[in-house]
């Protein structure tokens, strides 16, 4: 294995100085990119991509004990049996084609990966994968940095061995036969949580923004900075990038990452890009205001979204994919809405950080409740949500359970957990954590004489503006808490804003139904929980209350 990973990474080093490499600038990039892509009536461009997603179930991890696939699939040891004849045929092909290269930086800080990115022009319009993907970063500076992660991408490769091969302990991935911006992106923030824990820190698959609001007791505008964590299509960065109707006077927000974060021991948070990538799906100006107007400007860059033969925009209409996406520079919201730094303050300059783990859940989970330390770390481990078009498209609406609901963890996931744990009980006074439903309660499932399942009773779903107003009255202060007796958290009594009283579990189901639900969804979740043999007992203890 050792000589393999040093011909792997033998082979992307090299690639920087080969005659058949393109090294753009910027500029350059940019006007190549826009050759192949629509305008629209806003005069921003889409591209559209004939890959709509990542290829999750076809990425492996390569390398020594610590690099564990976990659980792989038939088809991922299939890739891992073939592993050695698939790196002669893309070490001979790399030599052949032509491709492009552009460096870039992540973060601003102590943190600052150097990123190198060679894409294949064998088909010349996959500048555009490069130009979006450089639009999220910033460009090298001139001291050399460190770890360096390299991606190879081919998207040409054929089709029936499209895979991406990943080997984190030399910071190298090869994306082989897709051409989805979401790939690249992925490929170097994979890379940056496994060597940040290497560094005594912890990739976060979280947003982060600064919320400030005035406390309902003292009347003073408290500082907080927030967190929130998510899968893809659960909110997180609706949540995000959005102001919470957090307009009274000194109060506001500023948004400072969307997708990942990496926490230190002490509780700071450093960010590593300078743009936003979310998920336009259903993006509206009324409930999404902020997003929606910071995604028409021009220099946002569209993927896979509807546009017609006039430049008309659809961001509903789903005919190519349920995954269309938007790269949003910093610069398309108004200043005071986003941070200068790409880092959340230090814990001790805050009056407290707000820890919102996202799940997704139809039937009796509470639309939010407040979190211990040892829940919160229990709810990390969880990572109950329901698949979506972004990760397997095949699973999409199928109850998922991802450990930090962060797809991307190379490793022992118990280990991850635990540090969540350490990092957070360290600051109890400091540190709040709550559970966000962003799914609903009231569905009903049944199931037809062939075995399939059928929703019979629709789920009353939590509105955005709703959520707004919960994440609001919970920087304020003004909602007041009572013990929830099925889950041994904290829920509300009452929210500003929120008919909490139509999600009463009372109005869907009969008593009886609602005991077994809970029973049944507190089982899954002590089984869940058992198999990290690893994890802290506290934290399994959490979920039995």
């Amino acid at each position: 294995m050792e000589q393999a990973l040093k011909k792997v990474l033998g082979a992307a080093t090299r690639l920087r100085d080969q005659p058949n490499v393109w090294h753009p600038t910027y500029g350059q990039l940019r006007r190549e990119a826009e050759k192949y892509g629509v305008r629209t009536k806003w005069g921003n461009i889409v591209f559209h991509t004939m890959v709509k997603h990542r290829i999750a179930p076809l990425t492996v991890y390569v390398g020594g004990p610590e690099v564990r696939q976990g659980n792989p699939t038939p088809k991922q040891k299939e890739l891992l049996e073939k592993l050695p004849q698939t790196l002669e045929l893309v070490h001979a092909y790399m030599k052949r084609v032509p491709f492009l290269c552009v460096e870039r930086t992540m973060g601003e800080s102590e943190f600052t990966p150097h990123c190198t990115l060679f894409i294949s022009t064998q088909l010349r319009e996959m500048a555009r994968v490069a130009y979006a993907w450089a639009t999220l970063l910033a460009p090298p500076g001139k001291k050399p940095r460190e770890p360096k992660f390299y991606l190879v991408m081919i998207p040409e490769w054929q089709s029936k061995d499209m895979q991406t091969l990943v080997f984190p302990e030399i910071g190298v991935t090869y994306a082989l036969g897709t051409n989805y911006i979401g790939e690249c992106k992925k490929a170097f923030l994979r890379m940056a949580m496994w060597h940040a824990k290497k560094r005594g820190m912890l990739g976060l698959h979280a947003g982060s923004k600064i919320i400030r609001a005035r406390d309902a007791k003292t009347g003073k505008i408290k500082k907080y900075g927030a967190l929130i964590f998510g899968l893809t299509a659960t909110g997180k960065t609706t949540h995000t990038c959005h102001n919470h109707g957090l307009k009274g006077p000194g109060e506001g927000v500023e948004i400072v990452q969307d997708d990942v974060v990496f926490m230190k021991p002490d509780c700071s948070v450093l960010g590593p890009e300078k743009a936003f990538y979310l998920k336009t799906e259903g993006l509206n100006p009324k409930t999404q205001p902020l997003l929606y107007r910071a995604t028409i400007k021009r220099n946002t860059i569209l993927e896979n979204v509807m546009v017609d033969y006039r430049g008309i925009v659809d961001f509903d209409d789903l005919t190519l994919t349920g995954n269309a996406r938007g790269v949003i520079p910093r610069e398309n919201f108004p200043k005071k809405y986003v941070s200068e730094s790409l880092d959340l303050p230090p814990i001790e300059s805050l009056d407290g950080l707000l820890i919102f783990i996202i799940t997704r859940r139809n039937t009796v989970v509470p639309i939010v409740s407040k979190l211990t330390p040892e829940q919160a770390a229990a709810a990390f481990m969880l990572g109950e949500s329901v698949e979506s078009t972004g990760g397997d498209p095949k699973r999409v609406g199928e109850s998922v359970r991802v450990v930090g609901t962060n797809p991307f963890i190379i490793g022992d996931e118990a280990e991850e957990g635990n540090k969540f744990y350490e990092f957070i009980k360290k600051f109890p006074a400091k540190i709040q954590c709550y559970l966000l439903n962003t799914g609903g309660v009231g569905e009903l499932v049944g199931t037809r004489e062939n075995g399939t399942k059928v929703v019979k009773q629709k789920v009353l779903r939590v509105e955005i503006p709703e959520m707004a107003s919960i994440i609001r009255g919970i920087a304020r202060g003004t909602i007041e808490w009572a013990h929830d007796p099925n889950f041994g958290t904290q829920v509300p009594k009452k929210v500003d804003g929120v008919d909490m009283s139509k999600f009463d579990l009372s109005r869907f189901y009969s008593n009886e139904w609602i005991e077994a639900e809970i029973k049944k969804l507190k089982g899954e979740r002590v089984r869940w929980l058992a198999q990290f043999k690893e994890l802290n007992p506290v934290i399994a203890e959490a979920v039995k209350s």
